[in-house]
């Protein structure tokens, strides 16, 4: 499995990529393969504030449905468009294929956030 070190993780196997002004987040190569086949992304709150660890929408594989957890606290300025007609992006490039694009508060709280080594320890890979 594919852990960039450039990305952050969370417990809950969302990615976070700190930009300039904003941060991209998706979901993790482990959390795409534990899915399955991806097959809808639902994630409604456009222009919203959301909490830090607060769910920010659903991924929908074959035979489950899971939630996508927020990594910081932040507004999302952007959905990644592509992911409407085209869900199984996720799966075939989990790092590539970002979720929401989110205006960070100054508030946010990095030190939760994992790097990939300690992700890789959570996770139990090598």
């Amino acid at each position: 499995m594919n852990y960039p070190e450039n990305l952050f993780y969370t417990k809950d196997h969302e990615w976070i990529s700190f930009e300039q002004d904003h941060a991209l987040i998706g979901i993790t190569d482990f959390a795409q393969k534990e899915l399955g086949d991806i097959v809808y992304v639902d994630i409604p709150c456009l222009n919203k504030i959301i909490a830090k660890e607060a769910i920010f929408g659903t991924v929908e594989a074959v035979k489950t449905v899971s939630d996508l957890f927020m990594p910081v606290n932040g507004k999302v300025i952007a959905v990644n468009p592509l992911l409407e007609t085209n869900p199984e992006l996720v799966n075939q490039d989990p790092y590539g294929c970002w979720m929401i694009k989110v205006l960070v508060s100054l508030s946010d709280d990095r030190e939760s956030l994992l790097t990939a080594e300690q992700y890789l320890a959570q996770i139990g890979s090598n």
